[in-house]
């Protein structure tokens, strides 16, 4: 199906396909490092899947690290984009305790290895504007200590797709976060695999391009949804894009109940080890180069196809890798997850 045809379905657009900037960002590395939340530190707590420009590095202090002049390449399909987007890696834990990293295939239409799925989406009206983000900009959406759907903000949820969706072509579902999708990892045996997705807030205060939490500056708006144009509080009044990752686990060579608990329980593991779903959560920081991301909102390019922008071929972008820092085993079947204690 073409990517026009299954935006009418995800967005319910009955006369055209909502404009999107749409497309693929391959793994760049995987490993335990957390600019944001732990800057400097050569482990953070917990294992992320990175992709984007190869800058990318522990600490990336925002008073000296310049994404674009530090990178040489990017994993991401717009060769102007080095900015860096990462989440948390889903891993299957087998009956006997031991662990193994969920492989990943490509979003619909897309050549990718692993990655990300990046949207920026313009209001939907067709004629709202929005301001890009500022060179510095960084922020996360969503808590890695989350257990409970108490306090998950909005638009994280999880898709289990069916056998005949598998592709992500006709009957996905409709919108993320809307009809079967759950909060929550699915609990049932998902025969297509699973969709991750993350959505940002979209309204600035206009002064910091991060806080200390690094949620402050921005904020969702005060009435209504981005979707339906609602108001951006005063507090926030800039309007932004709406940013959102779509992450496509492969959970299908797992598809069978002698490896599953017992119990019948679903075993799918958050490498915050959570088992929950809730902890999902991303983070980001900009690295567009110039004024091109706003170029591209302003013309309201859609999905790859952007004459505003300068492409690279996927092969490219795949080929955009750099070796973990601190080097631990994250393939294979592990004993535990890294960085996490060991579970009984």
């Amino acid at each position: 199906m073409q990517w026009k045809a299954l935006a009418v379905a995800l967005f319910a657009q009955t006369a055209a396909a909502q404009q999107m900037i749409r497309f693929g960002c391959s793994q760049l590395v995987i490993e335990r490092l957390d600019p944001l939340v732990n800057p400097g530190a050569l482990e953070s707590p917990h294992l992320h899947q990175i992709v984007g420009g190869n800058s990318f590095n522990a600490s990336m202090d925002p008073a000296g690290h310049d994404l674009v002049a530090d990178s040489t390449c990017t994993s991401c399909t717009f060769s102007e984009d080095f900015s860096n987007y990462w989440t948390a890696v889903l891993f299957f834990r087998a009956r006997n305790g031991t662990y193994k990293r969920v492989p990943q295939f490509p979003n619909v239409g897309l050549r990718a290895v692993g990655g990300v799925t990046v949207y920026y989406i313009p209001p939907y009206d067709g004629k709202t504007k929005v301001t890009a983000f500022k060179p510095g900009f960084r922020m996360l959406v969503g808590d890695a200590a989350l257990r409970k759907a108490d306090g998950m903000q909005r638009q994280l949820c999880h898709r289990c797709y069916g056998a005949e969706n598998y592709e992500g072509g006709g009957g996905s579902g409709g919108a993320p976060c809307t009809g079967s999708d759950t909060q929550s990892l699915p609990p049932v045996m998902c025969n297509g695999g699973i969709r991750t997705t993350i959505t940002f807030p979209t309204c600035w205060d206009g002064k910091n391009l991060d806080s200390p939490d690094h949620t402050s500056h921005v904020a969702y708006p005060s009435s209504g949804t981005f979707e339906s144009v609602g108001t951006c509080p005063e507090t926030h009044p800039v309007r932004l894009p709406q940013l959102m990752y779509e992450v496509m686990w492969d959970t299908t060579p797992f598809n069978d109940k002698e490896l599953w608990p017992e119990d019948g329980s679903q075993p799918f593991v958050w490498s915050t080890g959570d088992s929950s779903g809730y902890s999902q959560h991303g983070d980001y920081v900009f690295g567009w180069k110039g004024d091109s991301l706003q170029r591209a909102l302003d013309a309201r390019c859609n999905n790859a196809v952007c004459k505003e922008l300068k492409v690279q071929s996927s092969e490219d972008a795949m080929m955009c890798t750099k070796p973990q820092t601190a080097v631990e085993d994250v393939d294979g079947w592990l004993e535990g997850i890294p960085g996490q204690p060991m579970i009984d």
